[in-house]
């Protein structure tokens, strides 16, 4: 029978292997990943004691809390991501690139390990979202007036954007016809 230090380090010998296999060329930061989803999961199941600790009931959403979240979601997604003014969070992540449209910019992820992970996170809406959305739904449990006035802020932002967009598209059509 193997020492425990002999498992150890055959079980780590054989992760480093499968990583290897699985990303091929490409640099893919699996133990960063790995420590990412059980920050996720410690993070949810922390919420989830907390919030039976304290007897909070889970809450009945409604589609209108549905749809506000997910404006919200999408909305604070975009923010945290591509916004040049949350830049200063991403930047020893990411290395600026240009800008993809109004008010987004392209950014590289860089580093390699922990670093290109949660640079992969920071600078992706759709990676932060998941976890946007459950800290909005641990908001909902914990504080639920101050959530739903985030969320229908960030949702009439989102709307707002969208008409911008809309507005100018009309505009370029309306010249475009001339």
């Amino acid at each position: 029978m193997k020492s425990p230090t002999a498992l150890r380090s055959s079980l780590h010998e054989r992760l480093h292997h499968e990583a290897r296999a699985y990303a091929g060329d490409a640099d893919r930061p699996l133990a960063a990943y790995t420590g990412l989803m059980g920050a996720f999961a410690a993070t949810v199941a922390g919420v989830s004691v907390a919030a039976g600790v304290s007897g909070r009931e889970l809450p009945d959403p409604r589609p209108w809390d549905v749809a506000l979240g997910a404006l919200a979601t999408h909305q604070l997604g975009r923010l945290l991501a591509k916004d040049p003014v949350t830049s200063p969070l991403r930047a020893p992540f990411t290395r600026f690139e240009g800008t993809t449209g109004p008010a987004e910019l392209k950014e590289e992820v860089r580093g390699t390990g922990a670093r290109k992970a949660i640079g992969e996170l920071l600078s992706c809406p759709f990676c932060t979202g998941l976890w946007i959305a459950t800290g909005i739904t641990a908001g909902t449990l914990f504080a639920p007036r101050a959530t739903r006035l985030a969320t229908a802020t960030l949702s009439a932002l989102a709307a707002a954007d969208f008409l911008q967009f809309a507005r100018t598209a009309l505009q370029r059509a309306a010249g475009e016809a001339r």
